[in-house]
């Protein structure tokens, strides 16, 4: 076999992990989120200043947000239940600690109650527990389409070859979902007068999704890169996936009210799988291997699954309308928190009965149970999301150390120029606010780091320490350059 062909077989024909290991690794970053907010608090407790420098807020970033994502899914995946519980315990020690200094005599506030807290006003920009899962998203995305070519990566972790729950399937289902939570739709954004422009301007706005993936396409085929046909097909990628499930969406949604858009998810789903079960389709694409035969066939899992991403998109933009009404007290946003996490423990009990009575999750199907398992999951992993932005802002409200990134502030009756310069500026020097500035520019670069990483190492013989040092050289670079463009503020878009 040629490397090209053993790097190919080194991700096909795998069955995933449980659905509880993926729920599991959901409570990863949660905890690094609080946990970089505490050492955050715990040093202006200390130092009496912030912002660090730009620096040495990056390599906190990086050490905190990142790093423990990277070895999480290499060399500790074995005692991931130990990596997240200790994670718990550190940040439960720093918590305490807050509130033990602020419970002091000396302590300048007394200590803040649950009733009081529960009454608080909070404001923000954007629903920041919202933009703290599109960043998730991407980072571990970026994480994995480089770590799966490393013997270091459990195989139980990469893309399932036709029915399984990798923890990259859900990737590719929570991208999709992370894309509706801020769709226009999603936003309440009005649309033009005329329905048709609307629908042309949302043609026009995925031309460089359209771009990206013919260039993916043609600098695949030119280098004789390793591909996964059964992913996507011959000539398809996610790029393509992603701008037709947009343009599709926004079709639907310019004839019917968004408000119930997951009554059309529902039915895509429903009657998509009903077709699989009736019809030869299913067999079509698992079966039928005449890929030299024509376009479709060359692209099935391509074109076919994208009607289960259609449904996957049109659930989020309902996620995103439900998140996104307006609330200004912490017991409403603790309400809807806890209505996400209920709606996604009655998807999964859906989900056992999809599994029991019809068939397993499938992604290369994109059928009904891999819908459910992907809003399901995204419901859990924003819920827990929110909930650490919760432990935050309780953090930052008991401490009177109102300067931590990506969460919400508390409402002040009076403005404080100084102090909003200073969130202003503490904001400016957060990775995740970077990341999320130019999200489609951090998957871009993560592909094209990729291959060139492919290129110049022979992934499949390194050993497991040289593996994790080139993966987290991988993302440093990532962070490094979009931090970089934050600074300057740059927003790399053409569109």
């Amino acid at each position: 076999m040629s490397q090209r062909e053993v790097k190919e077989a080194f991700v096909s024909n795998l069955n995933g992990t449980s659905l509880q290991e993926v729920a599991l690794g959901s409570f990863l970053a949660p905890v690094c989120l609080v946990s970089r907010g505490l050492v955050l608090i715990l040093y202006q407790q200390a130092k009496g200043t912030l912002p660090l420098p730009w620096i040495s807020q990056l390599l906190l970033d990086f050490s905190v947000l990142i790093l423990p994502l990277a070895v999480s899914c290499t060399v500790l995946s074995s005692v991931l239940h130990q990596v997240v519980m200790g994670l718990i315990f550190v940040s439960a020690c720093m918590f305490c600690s807050i509130c033990y200094t602020n419970s002091r005599p000396s302590a300048q506030h007394p200590k803040t109650t649950i009733s009081t807290f529960m009454q608080s006003h909070v404001q923000f920009r954007q629903v920041p527990f919202l933009t703290v899962f599109r960043v998730f998203v991407n980072v571990k995305t970026a994480i994995s389409i480089l770590a799966v070519d490393f013997a270091v990566f459990p195989r139980r972790y990469a893309k399932t070859e036709t029915y399984g729950t990798g923890v990259m399937d859900f990737g590719v289902g929570a991208y999709v979902f992370a894309n509706a939570l801020v769709c226009p739709e999603a936003r309440r954004k009005n649309i033009s007068s005329s329905k048709m422009n609307h629908i042309t301007k949302q043609l026009l706005s995925v031309w460089p999704l359209v771009v990206l993936g013919i260039g993916r396409l043609l600098s695949v085929k030119i280098a004789n890169y390793h591909e996964h046909v059964t992913e996507y097909g011959v000539h398809w990628n996610f790029f393509f996936t992603l701008a037709i499930v947009r343009v599709v969406a926004s079709v639907l949604l310019a004839v019917l009210p968004a408000s119930r858009s997951w009554v059309f998810a529902l039915l895509i789903s429903a009657l998509y799988q009903y077709f699989l079960e009736t019809s030869g389709l299913k067999v079509f694409i698992i079966h039928n291997n005449d890929r030299d035969k024509d376009f479709l066939h060359a692209n099935k899992e391509g074109i076919f699954s994208v009607v289960g991403y259609v449904a996957i998109y049109m659930a989020g933009v309902q996620v995103g309308l439900y998140v996104m009404q307006p609330r200004s007290h912490v017991r409403e946003w603790l309400k809807a928190l806890f209505n996400l996490l209920l709606g996604s423990f009655v998807l999964y009990t859906a989900l056992y009965l999809c599994q029991t009575l019809v068939e397993p999750v499938s992604r290369r199907l994109a059928n009904l149970p891999f819908c459910i398992w992907s809003v399901a999951q995204s419901l859990f992993f924003t819920s827990w999301l929110g909930i650490a932005d919760m432990v935050l802002l309780f953090s930052k409200r008991t401490s009177d150390c109102h300067f931590v990134p990506t969460s919400w502030t508390l409402h002040k009756k009076q403005s404080d120029s100084v102090s909003n310069k200073k969130a202003v500026e503490i904001e400016r020097l957060c990775l995740i606010q970077a990341v999320s500035r130019n999200q489609l520019l951090f998957f871009l670069l993560a592909n094209v780091l990729t291959g060139f990483t492919n290129s110049m190492v022979d992934t499949l013989s390194c050993s497991s320490s040289f593996s994790v040092c080139v993966l987290l050289l991988y993302m440093f670079m990532n962070c490094f350059v979009i931090y970089v463009l934050h600074l300057w503020g740059i927003t790399v878009k053409f569109w």
